[in-house]
């Protein structure tokens, strides 16, 4: 009688496409560790670089996820810790160790406060998500600056430096009143534009993507000012989201105040 083995069942293995946005994220949280790493030897335009390409990966890797169907918890969880580390960590660190070590204790508070807003701003995002109480209308705004676009604003005074010389910006009270400043915007509640949902008229189509073309031409040759100038013009969408925000939500309460002219009430 011959006795066979019982066949162990297969565990089922994960798809390469899904994790590619894995993948991505930990490509992120590696650029964003080598910020420090360059801002340790002084290579303060490389931490720049490192940072702004762990911008654009983890602006990249939820696309990826959402279009190869491979949005998955973990992924999530796995996002949210890089976020912390590589726009909560990396860019406080870098200040610290170009100017703000020389603001002493103070500069050192200036800094871990920054990283626990970033905290504090990724973990309500996480509580925010899925959430049914939030009216329509809010779907294109964030609460707060995201992380990402923290970590710019908050190196903007090392990105001017680069590009106008030291002597005004590379001073501790400065780079002082930028970490306050971001901290405040990260844990806020003014609405920031989130572009994920934002449909462009076929009209601006055709111009928004020359100016895309032209902005990618000037991000080569003039890197510097044209972050310079991106930082700044993001700053000022902040009062443009909030006047957006008040009138939909005045457009909206006016609209469930107005009886619907098709109902009977209304005729």
């Amino acid at each position: 009688m011959i006795f066979r083995r019982k066949r162990q069942p297969r565990i089922p293995g994960l798809s390469v496409k899904r994790l590619i946005p894995n993948v991505m994220t930990l490509l992120a949280l590696c650029a964003g560790l080598t910020s420090i790493r360059f801002a340790v030897h002084g290579l303060w335009r490389e931490a720049v670089i490192a940072t702004v390409l762990a911008a654009i990966l983890d602006g990249l890797d939820g696309r990826v996820a959402r279009l190869l169907h491979g949005t998955s918890k973990f992924g999530a969880e796995l996002d949210s810790l890089s976020d912390f580390v590589s726009f909560g960590v990396a860019p406080a660190m870098v200040l610290y160790f170009w100017t703000m070590r020389d603001a002493g204790g103070f500069g050192w508070a200036l800094v871990l406060l920054f990283s626990v807003c970033c905290a504090l701003r990724l973990a309500r995002f996480n509580t925010m998500i899925g959430e049914p109480d939030l009216p329509p209308y809010a779907s294109n705004f964030f609460t707060g600056v995201p992380a990402p676009a923290a970590a710019g604003l908050v190196l903007l005074p090392l990105i001017l430096t680069i590009q106008f010389g030291s002597g005004f910006f590379d001073k501790p009270i400065i780079v002082a009143i930028f970490l306050l400043g971001v901290s405040f915007l990260m844990v806020s509640q003014l609405p920031t534009f989130s572009f994920k949902k934002v449909r462009i008229p076929h009209k601006w189509v055709l111009p928004i993507l020359l100016f895309v073309g032209l902005a990618a031409a000037f991000l080569v040759t003039e890197p510097w000012l044209t972050l310079s100038v991106m930082g700044c013009l993001y700053l000022a969408t902040i009062p443009m989201a909030l006047s957006s925000l008040h009138r939909l939500k005045a457009q909206a309460e006016t609209a469930a105040l107005t009886p619907d002219s098709d109902s009977p009430a209304g005729s």
